[in-house]
């Protein structure tokens, strides 16, 4: 029988490997866990609008979970929700798309455990692989878009790029984490192998957060996928 898990959702390209991942490795994923902080009314990782990531739990046909907190209880409520959707769902882990930070997965573990559920980090890698996980994603087949920028490390051109051939070369010539693994850059995607539906995003517009540039789109839809 197949392992039932949850799996900790951003929106972005590494969740989106960790999702594919697992599916390869025979798990199966019962629902995406993304945490909401009231005082920002968007997701915690991206700053991603609510909509935008239920359309892409109805693109994979997956239920999205939507944990609403603050930023002082954000664990405790974590926790919580990750504790009473286990039993609703009968799973046994819960799945993270980190890579190579030690302080995220101590938090993870801690979280998984309190929880009672075991955790799962299937990319798991060196510092030095995140340009090689790169290379991975672009040959993937999922398509992702560069929506968010830390504006002190990289400036408005990069918002709106695709990762493709053209974003590896370049981004090599950065000193950012390929992968931006510490928050240099975020990624929505839109289209890939498990995706019923492919999201058809419009209109980007730049909107200014605390330190960072967010690509904010005013038109978004499923459409049918080109096979």
């Amino acid at each position: 029988m197949k392992k039932r898990i949850a799996l900790s959702w951003s929106g972005g390209k590494d969740c989106c490997m960790a999702l594919d991942t697992l599916h390869s490795q025979g798990y199966e994923v019962a629902f995406l866990l993304t945490t909401v902080p009231i005082e920002l009314g968007r997701t915690f990782g991206h700053g991603e609008r609510i909509e935008m990531i239920k359309l892409q739990g109805e693109a994979l046909n997956l239920p999205v979970h939507f944990i609403e907190c603050t930023y002082e209880n954000y664990t405790s409520q974590f926790v919580k929700a990750v504790q009473s959707l286990k039993n609703q769902f009968n799973v046994t882990g819960i799945a993270y798309g980190d890579l190579y930070l030690d302080e995220h997965r101590e938090w993870g573990e801690k979280v998984a455990s309190t929880a009672g559920v075991d955790s799962l980090y299937p990319l798991w890698m060196k510092k030095e692989a995140a340009l090689q996980s790169l290379d991975k994603f672009v040959d993937s087949g999922y398509e992702a878009i560069v929506i968010r920028v830390r504006e002190d490390l990289l400036d408005d051109a990069w918002l709106g790029r695709i990762i493709d051939e053209s974003f590896l070369q370049d981004v090599q010539k950065t000193s950012i984490c390929p992968m931006g693994e510490s928050g240099e850059y975020h990624t929505f995607v839109y289209d890939g192998p498990l995706f019923s539906k492919r999201i058809h995003l419009e209109h980007g517009e730049l909107i200014q957060l605390e330190t960072t540039k967010k690509l904010e789109f005013t038109s978004y839809r499923l459409i049918e996928r080109n096979h």
